[in-house]
């Protein structure tokens, strides 16, 4: 069974792990994060964990059983009772509804823990995936955007209500 788990300083390994394993396939969907991002990637994670603890940001990874980071969701931007959500799942378990778990998890904790009402998302148009992630969890298309130059939509979830 899946956890969620807020980002500590001990998922490091496994998460650059992660990120070098499924980069190839991320960058298919969101722009690839650059050979900077794997070089600096310590002092990266360092900076993410003080943003974190500042308060603005609340990153997390889906850990399997033994450890292992499955994926990772994060709620970014949080500001006036709402953040930007965002997630990437190793593609070796898409398609078995653990994004789906995923945001429906981090959802609740959004509204129970951080006490958030509103969660806005957005997708590039052709990321049939994310789309569908995002409508089985409750969130609903309220405009247009581009995501990298190219055609995306753009979501929005109140938290009082059911998915």
């Amino acid at each position: 069974m899946p956890e969620l788990q807020p980002l500590r300083p001990d998922h490091a390994p496994a998460l650059l792990a992660f990120e070098r394993e499924n980069r190839a396939y991320f960058a298919r969907a969101v722009p690839d994060r650059g050979e900077e991002y794997f070089a600096r990637f310590a002092e990266r994670h360092r900076a993410l964990l003080a943003e974190q603890e500042a308060g603005g940001c609340r990153f997390h990874v889906v850990a399997g059983p033994d450890g292992e980071i499955l994926g990772r969701i994060n709620l970014v931007d949080m500001a006036d009772g709402g953040a930007d959500l965002g997630y990437r799942i190793a593609e070796r378990v898409t398609g078995r509804g653990l994004a789906t778990w995923a945001v429906r998890e981090l959802c609740a904790r959004a509204a129970g823990t951080y006490g958030l009402t509103f969660l806005t998302a957005a997708s590039r148009v052709e990321n049939l995936a994310s789309r569908a992630v995002l409508a089985r969890t409750g969130f609903t298309v309220v405009g247009e955007t581009r995501l990298s130059g190219l055609p995306g939509l753009t979501y929005r979830r109140a938290l009082t209500a059911a998915p």
